[in-house]
């Protein structure tokens, strides 16, 4: 299948990061969202994003016009259906996907592949809620997508070989470097990352050093790019704790339960950098 056009649902961070990722490789986006403004918002992004890139002097002038002129903005699914690919990026909640998901799989043709972005729920739960669980699979991308060279691609157990190698040759075409993840919670890099995450917090919680000296150590000793908590701040400590609620539910570990500092923290609204506020402030 050859894939020219994508839909994306969701024009949040990792939303309008994907429709990036196409649009500079000149493959045609439709990004939808609820509103307007939101839409607006994620095409400004994306105009912000390549500004960056021009002072840098990564892309011309000309390239990020053409890239603008490849995505367009939408609040109706409706205009989904010129995809050959639609991939979801709502956010991580196993309701709202099913929603959206039911509602495209209503409205584009039987031949377009549904993709999810979701970084913990399961794959083949999600395909079975629609009527082509062989052309529904998982596209992990991660943040920041742009500059980011991993996806994941997670297979269902109804996923089909052609599905795969779509949307595995897609990735590629977007100058990323793909792996192939078998179905489960976290998949792989979640798996091993969020875990590690929620143990920097109850080192914090136990006082064992400050976060700055927890980040430096993690930093320098295992030559991490970002501390564990400003990470967590990054990715928001409300989907770190999200997920890690996921695992204990799924594999019913002890393992996997989430530290009661992340917890309190997200009760008291200190979600990190997207409220001003988590482990540091800003």
């Amino acid at each position: 299948m050859s894939i020219t056009t994508v839909g994306i649902i969701g024009a949040g961070t990792m939303g309008n990061g994907i429709a990036q990722a196409c649009a500079v490789k000149g493959i045609k986006v439709v990004m939808v969202d609820i509103s307007d403004a939101a839409v607006q918002k994620g095409l400004a992004t994306v105009s912000g994003s390549l500004d960056r890139l021009i002072k840098k002097e990564k892309i011309t002038q000309a390239d990020k016009d053409a890239a603008l002129g490849c995505i367009q903005i939408s609040t109706s699914y409706d205009d989904l259906k010129a995809a050959q690919l639609v991939i979801e990026a709502a956010t991580e909640n196993y309701e709202l996907k099913l929603k959206i998901l039911k509602q495209v799989d209503s409205i584009v043709g039987p031949d377009v592949i549904i993709a999810s972005n979701t970084s913990s729920i399961s794959i083949t739960k999600l395909a079975a809620a629609t009527s082509r669980a062989d052309k529904f699979i998982g596209m992990h991308f991660f943040n920041p997508v742009p500059m980011m060279a991993l996806v994941e691609i997670i297979r269902g157990l109804q996923t089909s070989d052609a599905t795969h190698d779509a949307v595995k040759a897609m990735a590629v075409a977007l100058g990323k470097s793909p792996i192939t993840v078998k179905n489960a919670p976290g998949f792989v890099v979640n798996r091993i990352l969020v875990p590690m995450i929620n143990e920097a917090f109850f080192v914090l919680a136990e006082g064992l050093a400050t976060p700055e000296d927890i980040d430096a150590g993690m930093k320098l000793g295992t030559n991490q790019p970002i501390g564990p908590l400003a990470l967590a701040d990054m990715i928001g400590l409300d989907v770190c704790l999200a997920v890690m609620n996921v695992y204990m539910a799924e594999f019913n570990d002890s393992k996997y339960r989430p530290a009661p500092l992340l917890k309190e923290m997200v009760a008291a609204g200190w979600l990190g950098r997207k409220t001003g506020r988590g482990v540091y402030q800003y």
